[in-house]
């Protein structure tokens, strides 16, 4: 498959989960999370998706369109490892979605990536919050949930966090 087709499978999985995830998380209060900006393309999808909800974005830097930049105060910069804990003051409430789309490619440091930051989210999820992610993320307390079926198996991954744990993030 070309890099070009394996592309657009991962942008149509990715919005297809989202898509799904919306009416997943239609009766659950809270912000939603994007880690990873990139070029903004999902975080202007979903602000379609959730007009009314508050999305706080994590990245390293902004390289963004310009329309697809949030406002300094739903942009979170810097290094994950350090944003991501010390995040729960400034959500203000747990996130009934995170969007996770960070992987490089390398297998090893998105292993190492992926088990920091399921733990860390769980602290920031509400009881019921969906996670999507580009990477099989996993913790405790998560339930793997069915893609929709246009997206293959281990293409995307979506987690229902089953209840809230409570973690000090401050």
């Amino acid at each position: 498959m070309s890099r070009l087709d394996s592309f657009i499978r991962r942008v149509s999985a990715q919005r297809d989960c989202l898509n799904m995830a919306a009416a997943l998380v239609a009766g659950i209060p809270g912000p939603v999370l994007e880690l990873g900006l990139g070029n903004g393309r999902t975080y202007d999808h979903l602000r379609e998706l959730f007009p009314d909800r508050e999305i706080f974005v994590f990245d390293r830097r902004v390289a963004a369109h310009p329309d697809c930049v949030p406002d300094d105060d739903h942009m979170i910069l810097g290094d994950i490892t350090s944003t991501l804990p010390a995040a729960r003051t400034r959500i203000g409430a747990p996130a009934a979605l995170a969007h996770c789309d960070m992987g490089t490619g390398d297998t090893d440091s998105n292993a190492r990536l992926a088990a920091f930051i399921a733990p860390a989210l769980s602290g920031l999820m509400a009881a019921r919050g969906i996670v999507i992610s580009d990477q099989d993320y996993r913790a405790p307390g998560w339930t793997p949930l069915a893609p929709p079926p246009q997206v293959a198996q281990g293409r995307y991954f979506i987690n229902r966090v089953e209840s809230r744990t409570r973690k000090d993030t401050t």
